[in-house]
């Protein structure tokens, strides 16, 4: 028994490193992961290194190709317009319901995450980390847990494609100046306005995305 949750556990340590190399582009769109090197390179034994990648394969962030190899998927225009166009429905969902059931303190919440995203809209890094802290904040007030699941798992597909739609300082004050209308909608009880207000935000950052990724030598015809 104790040597299945040690190997378990080694699995999911391999599994987070691999996930983060993935979604961080350290491990490049397309590159394929070659079991010796990377077991030697995460000082891993095989065994935990193939139940990482079996799990990553099943979540679509590594893909077995027909003759054995596995690599790290490329950065596809068709399915990254795809992930943006469900997470805008998602994100519309969440705000008009998010906007019945917000609190005083709720609201409080959303300006304050807005007002420190305001001041550090500089920062590409953390820019992006308030605004995704707005989208999960209006997703608890939501209350929607089907939702948030499908919201959360392709957030995490998204994470790849997050650093070319905040790269430049046009998106990002344009994205803070789209948070604070849509707090406004939340805060003044408007679910039809706050819907599109998510919905055209998500799919203004998908175009951003595709701009960027098409012009880019990451992408891999």
């Amino acid at each position: 028994m104790v040597e299945s949750q040690s190997r378990n556990t080694g699995a999911h340590l391999v599994y987070g490193e691999l996930k983060r190399r993935i979604l961080s582009l350290e491990l490049k769109p397309g590159e394929r992961i070659y079991e010796p090197a990377m077991a030697t390179a995460l000082q891993v034994s095989r065994t935990p290194l193939r139940e990482a990648i079996r799990r990553l394969i099943a979540e679509s962030l590594l893909e077995q190709q027909p003759t054995g190899g596995v690599l790290v998927p490329i950065l596809d225009e068709g399915v990254i317009s795809e992930l943006y166009d469900v997470r805008a429905a998602m994100e519309s969902l969440m705000a008009r319901e998010a906007c019945s059931k917000a609190t005083p303190a709720d609201i409080a919440n959303l300006e304050g995450i807005v007002e420190r995203n305001a001041a550090m809209v500089q920062f590409a890094d953390e820019a992006m980390k308030y605004g995704m802290s707005l989208h999960a904040a209006i997703a608890d007030i939501a209350g929607n847990s089907w939702a948030k699941r499908f919201h959360d798992q392709i957030s995490s597909h998204m994470e790849r494609y997050r650093h070319f739609v905040n790269n430049s300082q046009e998106r990002r004050d344009r994205a803070l100046a789209e948070h604070r209308i849509l707090v406004d909608a939340v805060a003044s009880g408007k679910p039809e306005a706050a819907a599109k207000i998510a919905f055209d935000h998500v799919l203004g950052a998908r175009d951003e995305a595709l701009r960027a990724i098409s012009g880019s030598a990451r992408v891999i015809p």
